[in-house]
């Protein structure tokens, strides 16, 4: 198959050598994210090395489908997890995992309809005030998380310790963005977890701060070994709770892919095109929840990294795809990875998530969204209350209970308000950041 422009974006300076290395700090920047849904969800059978297997090949098939020109990670969604829970628990797991099935199609069928309609009148859907402020949503829905991992992991002290080393992942992570030079600049995150780690394996070892690391999984695990698969059945009780989810997560998805279009100077939704990227996160998720994995995901985490490291070769997402592939069949070299405090994690994912809502704040500046204008306002308000706040909306289908919460509950409320109130802006007037020629101007700065 013909990759289409991939030089585009790949930087001269950096070799094979650098662009590895590039492909292993954007792992090591899902891996925490992306096993933390298992985690959570391992009372109900989800295991974290198929939920790393499916990440990496899931991502893989994504490029497939997007023709390899889109430096899109695809990881562990944590929209999913409220309603699998629910449905795991009513009708279980299993079925929970055929309700992602189905959410992934829902993706297909706006794929299609996105393919015969046109993005445009699609995307008119979906102006800026909409998807920066659900952008801002995820990032400060995400903080919360941030902060849990922070405070956890730390050994027997737990307050004093995890804080402190959150504090140290966070200020490697600062000092290498802002005050190194040459390649050692675009790996913060990767300097900032091995450093933290080094010193944390040291307070292990030397007994200053007992319980810190556990090495005893690393010890038992195997070298070599086939994730523990799950085949997904479906129950359209469990569909109903799952699948609505999916309003969410499309407009995530497009509030993403025009992230990555602001940072990149580029128009993904043009070229590949949308329909393409839909498709692929659609599929994606749908095959990783036929074999027990959970829904995936265009991940922030990884978008963070290349608004921080400016590096957007899309080959070094797959090149994270393979580390994760082999995460997942590699028990032992997972099983160091998980023994990284979560404090460390935590850290780091205070700068990646704030980033994710910066990036939202920049999508709506950038787009010189007009808050003078009463209607902009109340779309902001609503939409940032209802997702931070969680709100939740029951309602009954025949003997089918359902409820549209948090972020699907914004998005929709947010979408129907921008096409009710009057005054929308002209965005294609005043150009649009996810076209490529209006965002010209901000190319040299961003080499």
């Amino acid at each position: 198959m013909k990759f289409w422009d991939k030089n585009d974006l790949r930087d001269p300076n950096v070799g094979t050598g650098k662009t590895v290395i590039l492909g292993l700090q954007h792992t090591f920047t899902m891996f925490g994210a992306t096993i933390l849904v298992p985690i959570i969800l391992s009372a109900f059978g989800m295991s974290i090395s198929v939920a790393l297997f499916m990440a990496g090949v899931c991502t893989l098939l994504f490029h497939l489908i997007t023709k390899g020109g889109v430096p899109i990670f695809l990881g562990s969604s944590f929209a999913f997890i409220a309603p699998i829970i629910a449905a795991a628990s009513m009708y279980g797991f299993q079925s929970a995992l055929g309700g992602i099935v189905a959410a992934g199609g829902v993706y297909i069928i706006m794929a299609v309809l996105v393919y015969f309609v046109g993005a445009e009148k699609i995307i008119s859907w979906f102006p800026p005030i909409i998807t920066g402020t659900i952008i801002i949503v995820i990032g400060l829905v995400l903080a919360p998380i941030a902060v849990d991992m922070a405070s956890t992991g730390g050994g027997d002290d737990i307050n004093a310790t995890s804080w402190l080393l959150a504090l140290m992942s966070f200020s490697i992570v600062v000092i290498v963005s802002v005050f190194m030079k040459g390649f050692m600049k675009v790996l913060p995150v990767l300097i900032g977890i091995v450093i933290s780690y080094i010193i944390a394996v040291i307070l292990t070892l030397t007994g200053v701060t007992p319980g810190l690391i556990d090495f005893e999984g690393v010890a038992k695990a195997a070298w070599f070994g086939l994730p523990e698969f799950t085949v997904a059945k479906f129950d359209i009780r469990a569909i109903m709770i799952v699948a609505p989810v999916a309003i969410c997560t499309m407009v995530e998805h497009i509030g993403d892919v025009m992230a990555i279009n602001s940072i990149c100077n580029r128009n993904f939704l043009k070229k590949p095109g949308l329909h393409r990227t839909l498709l692929g996160d659609g599929l994606a998720s749908g095959l990783s929840a036929m074999f027990g994995g959970p829904a995936n995901t265009t991940y922030s985490e990884n978008t963070g990294v290349l608004a921080l490291t400016r590096q957007y070769n899309p080959t070094i997402m797959r090149i994270a795809a393979v580390f994760a592939i082999l995460l997942g069949l590699i028990p032992k070299l997972a099983a160091v990875i998980s023994t990284i405090p979560t404090a460390i994690i935590g850290g780091i994912s205070i700068i990646l998530f704030g980033m994710i809502a910066s990036v939202g704040v920049r999508l709506l500046v950038d787009n010189r969204v007009d808050f003078h204008k009463p209607r902009n306002l109340i779309i902001a308000a609503v939409v940032l209350v209802l997702g931070i706040g969680d709100a939740v909306v029951p309602f009954r289908i025949g003997s089918v209970d359902i409820s549209i919460f948090g972020m699907a509950l914004a998005a929709i409320v947010g979408i129907i308000l921008n096409k009710v109130l009057p005054g929308a802006d002209d965005y294609r007037k005043n150009g649009m950041v996810t076209d490529a020629d209006s965002a010209a101007s901000e190319t040299e700065d961003n080499k």
